[in-house]
This record gives structure tokens, C-alpha cells and sequence, in this order.
């Protein structure tokens, strides 16, 4: 997976607390087309959008497969 440890990062901080859709591209959105952290890890099944009325209030969370992504970096 491309830019691994930075999608690592992504799911232990949206793991932290529940975070909406607005803090979390606030947080990690880029314009590099090299990071593309957040549309990898979408992508990957590694996160998920709830929606909550507005997309900006969406939550944001960490998939089974996200958790298992987190997991085996720790191992």
C-alpha cells in the first residue's frame, strides 16, 4: 500500500475520537498528488463516511478492515 505509515497515522488519529467529515479533511486533506492519504485509505475500505445530514457533519470512522491495518503495523 503507497504511503502505508502515513494511512497508519490517518486511522490512529480518526481511531482517537469521533471526528466528522469537515475536521478530518480540515486535518488531512492535501493538494499534493503524491498524498493522497485520504483518498487511499477510502478507497482501501480502510475508513468510512456516516452521513449525519450535511456531508460536513458526516462521521468519519475506521473500518474492521482499518483496525486490522492499525493492528498489524503495531505487530
Amino acid at each position: 500500500m503507497a504511503n502505508e505509515a502515513l494511512i497508519v497515522q490517518l486511522l490512529e488519529w480518526i481511531g482517537e475520537q469521533p471526528r466528522s467529515y469537515a475536521e478530518t479533511q480540515e486535518a488531512w486533506r492535501t493538494s499534493c498528488p503524491r498524498l493522497t492519504i485520504w483518498e487511499d485509505a477510502i478507497s482501501e475500505g480502510l475508513i468510512e463516511r456516516v452521513p449525519r445530514g450535511r456531508l460536513v457533519d458526516a462521521e468519519v470512522r475506521v473500518t474492521r478492515a482499518g483496525r486490522a491495518v492499525v493492528e498489524a503495523a503495531h505487530v
